[in-house]
């Protein structure tokens, strides 16, 4: 499998690209980086130090590996946090160029615009970018549960609701939604919940809420969820695979204490989950 994905990157710690591609390498994918910055660590620390490429910039590399005549046998792009519209508008170019080579290959979309709590934390313009322009070009997204009431405009706090929302984003273009830190009525206090939809059914994941707060680990889930749903064609599958290998590797953070997740140390919860966790028809 290879897997063009363009995102952040920081030297020091686990976020971006520095989070999605050694999990989708220990799987065995072929991983196909291109970087929006090269950052020393990443913003949460409220200071580091590096650089933002441009779109044009971020264009000539994606030119370079279009020259190597590989494009056909890329099997899709992955996308997560864009810093500015002009990146955005770059990354779906090279999401045209790809489909144009391999008709069967997949974008997936992290559209990264807030947080609950946090609120809107990306630059004006990109939340409706991801709306007006990345969503419909888009087979999966996986928003978490701010940015899928964002995107929709929709209530998103029982479980009918979060399904009517989730059905209005595939609306707008993606076949394949994943929601992330779910809470709805039905959620318990010491629980978290993801939901994933596809064809009209819908599966939910339901995992013991951990004492952490760490970045990096949705860039981790978009990757494992487009791996395992490329590699089995099922979208519960999808959600088991990357649900337990992101539970435990949080689970070994939490134990540590550490601030940046513990992608190294805990690789072995990507191949052979220490945990696992069924998806449930809802």
């Amino acid at each position: 499998m290879n897997i063009l994905s363009i995102q952040s990157w920081v030297a020091y710690g686990h976020v971006g690209n520095a989070s999605a591609v050694f999990p989708l390498q220990r799987l065995g994918a072929e991983v196909w980086a291109v970087n929006t910055v090269q950052f020393s660590n990443h913003t949460g620390y409220g200071s580091w130090k590096g650089s933002v490429f441009s779109g044009q910039q971020i264009a000539e590399v994606v030119d370079g590996i279009e020259l190597r005549g590989v494009l056909p046998k890329c099997d899709a792009v992955l996308s997560g946090y864009m810093g500015g519209a002009d990146i955005g508008a770059t990354i779906l170019d090279a999401v045209a160029r790809v489909k144009a080579a391999n008709p069967d290959a997949w974008y997936c979309c992290d559209p990264v615009i807030g947080d609950v709590g946090r609120g809107v934390f990306v630059r004006p313009g990109i939340p409706e970018f991801m709306a007006e322009h990345a969503l419909p070009r888009a087979d999966i997204v996986t928003p978490n549960q701010f940015e899928l009431e964002h995107l929709t405009g929709m209530p998103s706090g029982t479980m009918a609701e979060a399904k009517a929302a989730v059905a209005a984003l595939q609306a707008k273009g993606p076949r394949v939604v994943l929601v992330t830190s779910l809470r709805t009525e039905l959620t318990p206090e010491d629980s978290i919940d993801m939901l994933a939809a596809e064809g009209g059914e819908f599966y939910l994941l339901r995992t013991p809420l951990l004492p952490l707060s760490v970045n990096g680990a949705g860039d981790a889930i978009a990757a494992l969820f487009l791996f395992h749903r490329l590699r089995s064609g099922s979208v519960a599958e999808a959600l088991e695979g990357a649900g337990s290998s992101v539970f435990g590797l949080l689970r070994r953070t939490a134990e540590a204490g550490s601030r940046e997740i513990l992608t190294v140390a805990a690789q072995d919860e990507f191949v052979s989950p220490s945990e696992l966790f069924m998806a449930m028809p809802c």
